[in-house]
């Protein structure tokens, strides 16, 4: 069968931006955000997702208060999470938060819920690394159930006992768009499939293509347990700009000095500007102009049977400029572009 009509969306990690020779401070990004997000519409992305980090640099932590403002000043487009690190947040506190935001929002609200490939936040709020796994695995059965029924009561080991609750502001019936984040692992496919949930495929390096297995096993397990087929996405780092050389040079310039640093922090691999050329050619950067950035998407969209494909446009010191630019060309030019070339040989599942 078809899958959902193909959608673009734009991921930012709350990275902050410079303007000329000046770095912005944090509120400052903080409100470029709300700006980008209001561009994002006018654009016609589908989809502003906002992630959670707690590193310097990074004005994500308190993604809900962002997501509200920027439905304040829209209208169309919905609202979400690249990543919600369910494992030290609160199920209760997180429905409520969602549930207050698909309020404001009427009905755009939407997250991806991960167990977190950086883990600053949990010695932040307190948890134990090493119930790394029972912590994802029992707040998602608690915050599918406080979605999916009226009143629930629940217990588990990592939190107090959920005794005949029925939460308030309501969601709407059945919850909202709820998507698990997967960075490689074949079991978090596994598990969103048992719950019924999508995927959204967290593609940071190599070959997309890699994921094709992750993606079979998905889609058997989906049936398996008894579910209608559900999207996949897929979120991916790089830059429009109008040439190729310009986005290339750019991206360049501020994207191999974090990667240095997280190469230094968590083991990621060196970035010479040989192996930037081949995530360019066939990896995970998509980087370039209009028309190379559309093919690139296409061909992955094809290859992985996706429905949804999301852009992390910001990376640490990019120019505010740089950015807008990425926005308005990824709304305007690569996304129909995309949706041309796959309606000459659409993607089934």
């Amino acid at each position: 069968m078809p899958i959902h009509p193909f959608e673009i969306g734009l991921d930012s990690f709350g990275e902050v931006a410079t303007d000329g020779d000046r770095t912005l401070d944090d509120a400052e990004t903080v409100r470029l955000l709300v700006e980008e997000a209001e561009l994002a519409e006018a654009s016609g992305i589908d989809v502003f997702s906002i992630g959670e980090h707690y590193r310097p640099g990074h004005v994500d932590s308190a993604a809900p208060v962002l997501l509200s403002a920027m439905a304040m000043v829209t209208e169309r487009i919905r609202v979400g999470t690249s990543v919600t690190v369910l494992s030290t947040n609160d199920p209760v506190r997180l429905y409520h938060e969602f549930s207050t935001l698909d309020a404001v929002s009427h009905g755009r609200a939407q997250l991806v819920l991960g167990r977190a490939s950086a883990t600053e936040s949990f010695p932040l709020f307190g948890y134990d690394i090493a119930d790394y796994e029972q912590l994802f695995d029992e707040k998602l059965e608690l915050f599918l159930r406080l979605q999916r029924e009226e009143r629930v009561t629940w217990s588990g080991a990592t939190r107090t006992s959920v005794v005949d609750q029925r939460l308030r502001p309501r969601m709407r019936p059945g919850g909202i768009p709820t998507w698990i984040g997967v960075g490689g692992s074949p079991g978090s496919v596994v598990r969103a499939a048992r719950h019924g949930l999508p995927v959204m495929l967290a593609v940071v390096g190599g070959r997309p293509q890699r994921f094709t297995g992750h993606v079979a096993l998905y889609r058997e397990a989906l049936q398996q347990a008894g579910h209608d087929p559900q999207p996949v996405g897929q979120h991916s780092l790089g830059l429009v700009a109008d040439t190729d050389d310009e986005a290339i040079e750019t991206w360049w310039r501020y994207w191999e000095p974090v990667v240095t640093q997280l190469a230094k922090e968590r083991g990621f691999y060196q970035p010479s500007r040989k192996r930037y050329e081949a995530e360019l050619d066939h990896g995970a950067l998509f980087v370039g102009s209009p028309e190379t950035v559309a093919r690139k998407i296409a061909r992955v969209a094809r290859d992985l049977s996706l429905s949804r494909f999301d852009l992390k446009y910001d990376v640490m010191h990019l120019p505010r400029r740089s950015r807008a630019r990425t926005i308005e060309l990824l709304g305007r030019e690569v996304a129909p572009r995309v949706r041309e070339i796959l309606s000459k040989e659409p993607i089934h599942v």
